[in-house]
């Protein structure tokens, strides 16, 4: 399923939609002037607030907890599309650039392109631990491993790798990109050094290792298969272990502070490996590889944080009488958690038997799952009413950009499959034993639908909200004068 978010909501069928233009014509733009006309009135500014409410979903984790009323069906969450389409990297805004950096960027280009689709702007916190950070950091890993066919040098020193990374961030923003990408991956001009690995010369790297073999073995890989073979992963490991020992007199390597150093250390020249392959690779094979790899780890991990979920104990904790009460709370309590991220089908697995442990540690020990069918995609943001939870592909995927229905990504096509209460006696099954088939990829047979999300008067309901509140602001400071 396509799903392309523009603005505040998505329309439903196209015969609906142009049934009612006329008519919606004329409403919303009497809505408009009617907005524009409270504009001049200094009343109307005390209930902008409740107007914007209705406009823009309020994604403050102070509120979270707060003020949503539980409902039975969440109301989808849609952030809005930056404000025009995003441009080439060559007719972008002018990125302000340090002018030290000696990356190729021009090896990336079209990499950086896809990047700046995948981080975009209102996006790029939704979209982050599925397709944002790991396209931006695998970017960042073929930009360095092309580079590196001039230096033979598998790492940035710390005051250019400073350098690259802002100009790096430079460019993505210029072609629409979220200006704090690097908070939202959690990347640092220290993610481009060597850190603790001691090899970082390409002629050192081969003589080391059995570069040959390490080819062979990832130059391809089949994403499904590696996930649980590891083949790959392996081969990756080991080489970086090799590379780690340079670091170290061997009868010397004992004790555990030898042992977690080590461990970071193989972490650091896992990246240096990494790299290398990017070098030998096509652009387009790295980032098949390293976006693989990625989702294997990402895969493993539920993402989302699990509020205090005291209320739900209260509600649905031993003792239970009311089934009523103790569903409102866990459906209100699953509408924050869809505030959060877009997750994969398995993901959703694990983030499913996650809280599903914690509230039976809490004393929850009914099956509240299938007592207030709570699906997988309930763990997901909510993209429409008709679509409900989006579950992306365990498999990498990119955002598409459409000039004129704005950014979408793919989503899989599972039936509403139920949350699966976990039991307590046995942990939850690694993603190559899950019990619950989920395909990687959407079923044909349910078909391709794209929507239609240029809804040109709720925009128009926007920006006349937003003159309002410039309005309000305009009065507030005549008044304070």
């Amino acid at each position: 399923m396509c799903c392309f978010l523009s603005t505040l909501g998505l329309e439903g069928k196209e015969d609906k939609m142009r049934g009612g233009v006329s008519e919606s014509f004329r409403l919303d733009l009497l809505l408009v002037v009617f907005i524009l006309f409270l504009c001049l009135q200094e009343s109307s500014c005390s209930s902008l607030n409740n107007l914007n409410g209705s406009l823009i979903m309020d994604i403050n984790e102070d509120t979270l907890l707060l003020e949503t009323s539980p409902t039975a069906t969440p109301q989808p969450l849609l952030p809005l599309l930056a404000p025009s389409p995003l441009a080439p990297l060559t007719n972008s805004t002018s990125p302000k650039l340090s002018g030290l950096c000696m990356l190729n960027f021009a090896a990336v280009k079209s990499m950086m392109a896809v990047t700046s689709i995948d981080c975009v702007a209102p996006f790029a916190e939704y979209l982050a631990n599925v397709m944002c950070c790991p396209q931006l950091e695998t970017t960042l890993v073929i930009l360095i491993g092309q580079s590196s066919k001039h230096s033979n040098m598998l790492a940035l020193h710390g005051s250019l790798a400073k350098h690259c990374l802002s100009d790096f961030q430079q460019l993505l923003v210029s072609q629409g990109a979220n200006d704090t990408l690097q908070q939202i991956c959690s990347l640092h001009p220290e993610n481009l050094t060597e850190g603790s690995c001691p090899v970082k010369d390409v002629h050192e790297f081969e003589s080391t290792v059995d570069s040959s073999s390490l080819l062979d073995t990832c130059g391809k890989i089949d994403l499904v298969n590696e996930c649980c073979e590891e083949t790959c992963g392996n081969a990756i490991t080991e080489a970086a272990k090799k590379l780690a020992l340079k670091a170290y007199d061997i009868s010397r390597m004992d004790g555990p502070h030898v042992l977690s150093d080590h461990t970071t250390r193989v972490n650091d020249c896992k990246r240096i490996v990494h790299r290398w392959m990017a070098s030998k690779l096509e652009p387009a094979g790295a980032k098949h590889v390293l976006r693989g790899l990625s989702n294997c780890k990402n895969n493993k991990v539920c993402p989302l944080v699990f509020p205090n979920m005291k209320n739900i104990t209260k509600a649905c904790g031993d003792g239970m009488n009311n089934q009523t009460k103790c569903c409102n709370t866990v459906e209100r309590y699953v509408s924050h958690l869809q505030r959060q991220s877009f997750v994969t089908n398995l993901q959703a697995l694990d983030c499913a038997a996650s809280l599903g442990l914690k509230l039976q540690k809490d004393n929850v020990n009914k099956n509240v799952y299938n007592l207030c069918h709570i699906s997988l995609k309930d763990f997901s943001v909510q993209v429409t009413p008709e679509v409900s939870g989006c579950l992306l592909s365990s498999l990498p995927s990119d955002a598409i950009l459409d000039k004129t229905l704005g950014i979408g990504f793919v989503c899989d096509l599972n039936d509403n499959i139920p949350a699966p209460w976990p039991s307590m006696s046995q942990l939850p099954a690694s993603s190559c034993k899950k019990s619950v088939r989920i395909p990687a990829l959407p079923a044909v047979a349910s078909g391709q639908i794209s929507f239609k999300g240029l809804n040109i008067w709720s925009y128009l309901l926007l920006v006349a909200s937003m003159i309002l509140e410039v309005c309000c602001i305009y009065n507030a400071a005549i008044l304070s004068y």
